[in-house]
């Protein structure tokens, strides 16, 4: 790793980053990539965001608030826990799935899932998907802006921000120098963006609406990106 690094020991642990998982301090690095936008539980109180399955732009405010104070409640309980097991002067590097915008009723925020929101509309129409299912069906994912980061790390108390930065990826599967035609380039953006989300919420799909309609779904998902 480099002269002068010294010896260092991985640790990889069972159990909800929600809670405590390693002894007090003991821990000099911490990185999260990509977990810390999952929520501990689906918020209360979201019931009346029906047909949407996350926060759209349509959302209630109470439904937007819903999500915004179970990610404050999850997200200042990862640092408190951690806190307790980092040693003074340790350090923590996180990734975390945002937004650019302040609004969290944003395309950028939640517009994946509203075009799972749309298959899974379609398939109720064709008698594929039980209508009841779908209302009942909830993402419990917040994608917080910068700003929202910054004032809940500020807040806690336990750390201070060295950095903070935005960037963003591209679902483009090829780019320019691969795809021959755009009509290329969206088919394998569609089919691209499709199986990353299937990676993803596949397990939750799977267990509220069982595995029979999976297929179907994210072909569907697929064409309408």
């Amino acid at each position: 790793m480099g002269p002068g690094l010294g010896h260092f020991f991985v640790s990889g642990v069972p159990g909800s980053f929600y809670g405590r998982l390693l002894p007090s301090k003991s821990v000099h690095f911490v990185h999260s990539s990509y977990s810390l936008m999952w929520l501990s539980k689906v918020p209360e109180g979201v019931e009346m965001n029906k047909p949407n399955i996350y926060v759209a732009s349509n959302s209630p405010k109470n439904v937007i608030n819903a999500y915004y104070d179970q990610f404050q409640r999850d997200f200042s309980t990862f640092l408190k826990c951690r806190s307790k097991e980092v040693v003074a002067g340790g350090k923590m590097v996180l990734t975390i799935l945002g937004r650019k915008s302040d609004v969290p009723s944003s395309k950028d925020s939640g517009y994946i899932w509203e075009l799972m929101a749309i298959a899974l509309q379609e398939m109720v129409y064709e008698g594929l998907v039980e209508e009841e299912k779908l209302h009942s069906f909830h993402i419990p994912q917040y994608t917080p802006s910068a700003k929202e980061v910054a004032i809940l790390v500020e807040k806690e108390g336990s750390f201070i921000i060295n950095r903070l930065e935005v960037s963003e990826i591209t679902w483009a599967a090829c780019g320019e120098d691969f795809c021959s035609s755009d009509s290329s380039r969206s088919g394998a953006d569609g089919y691209n963006v499709a199986r990353c989300m299937r990676s993803v919420a596949e397990p939750l799909l799977v267990e509220h609406f069982g595995e029979a309609v999976i297929d179907q779904l994210f072909k569907k998902y697929e064409n309408d990106e």
